[in-house]
């Protein structure tokens, strides 16, 4: 079978990502080919293009994580799918395909009434903020938690996740367009990046002590929310939107400024003021199928809303997509439709 793909030969700059054709082999025991129909876009493929993801690749490579499609092929030990089914999944890149070759471990039925853009616009931000709320932020009734880059789609599902465990949830963005968003999601407080953060989250919490904080931009962000979190509290750190290349090319001055401004946080300090840093990569579950498999189990049961899609491109339309998202001015997810 051939198929086309976005390959990688040499990573620095999205014009490096080129459309092929290849053959693609027959499907091993426990492998499905995947009919791509849809695929979601995230921050580790543009850091991974870039060559700036510690997960990257060191040869040729095909970008993205996750996907949705039709199986037209199944391995000789599969047991739990057909050929025709519906299906959507996650993969440690190779998703900017047409075709692909995957264990039938990693993908997962597409819930009914869902689209093919659904399920691709779901796994990968979905399992992130679950991850970051559940097993490490210990979410529960009544905490308060302040969730950075709120309109974002790990921002989005974070707040359905938080309002499922009813906690108070505040988000934070950077423009006030976006707050139309946030009201539909559920969050009880929004406000804009700006000098007056601090001040402004004193008079949302109004005393009440800030137990998590979701954060991704790195930064004085970063510092500031480390500060207003009460004892006991948790930062979850999961990204450094800081560090997104701005320039079609990979700009090292830019990249070690950014590095050598980058938050530091000293241990006995964390001691005596009785909180806690976590971060986590969650690519690392792409080696744990087990305890991924447990998650997405878990996640899917609380039957959250499907993820916002604020942009669609299609398949011949890679790179302008890649473009929009490196912008940082978009809302929920981007998702390629592929014919």
């Amino acid at each position: 079978m051939l198929r086309e793909v976005y390959r990688i030969e040499k990573t620095g700059s999205i014009d490096q990502l080129q459309r092929k054709s290849e053959p693609l082999s027959e499907p091993e025991g426990d492998e499905v080919t995947i009919e791509v129909k849809a695929i979601g876009l995230n921050f580790a493929d543009i850091f991974s293009i870039y060559g700036l993801y510690s997960a990257t690749p060191k040869e040729s490579f095909i970008p993205g994580l996750e996907f949705a499609g039709k199986i037209v092929k199944i391995g000789q030990k599969v047991k739990d799918f057909q050929v025709g089914d519906s299906v959507f999944g996650v993969t440690r890149f190779g998703a900017y395909a047409t075709h692909l070759n995957i264990s039938e471990k990693t993908v997962f039925p597409l819930p009914k009434g869902w689209s093919m853009q659904d399920g691709a616009a779901f796994v990968v931000q979905a399992l992130t903020a679950y991850y970051a709320l559940v097993p490490l932020g210990q979410v529960k009734e009544g905490d308060h938690v302040l969730i950075h880059s709120a309109a974002g789609g790990v921002g989005i599902m974070a707040g359905h996740i938080a309002k499922k465990k009813k906690a108070i949830i505040i988000g934070l963005v950077g423009d006030s367009v976006k707050f139309s968003i946030l009201k539909e999601v559920g969050y009880d407080y929004f406000l804009i990046r700006s000098p007056k953060f601090k001040q402004e989250m004193r008079k949302i919490l109004s005393g009440h002590p800030l137990k998590i904080v979701l954060e991704c931009l790195g930064g004085r962000y970063f510092y500031d929310s480390y500060d207003l979190l009460a004892p006991m509290g948790r930062l979850v750190t999961y990204g450094s939107a800081n560090f997104t290349p701005s320039h079609s090319f990979r700009n090292w001055f830019s990249i070690a400024y950014s590095y050598l401004r980058r938050p530091k946080i000293d241990p006995l300090s964390m001691i005596s003021d009785n909180k806690s840093v976590m971060g986590f990569n969650l690519i690392w579950l792409w080696n744990e199928i087990d305890e991924l498999r447990k998650h997405f189990s878990d996640l899917m049961i609380l039957s959250l809303p499907k993820q916002t899609i604020g942009h669609e491109f299609t398949f011949d339309s890679m790179h302008d997509a890649l473009r929009t998202f490196q912008s940082g001015q978009t809302i929920g997810k981007i998702v390629i439709t592929v014919p």
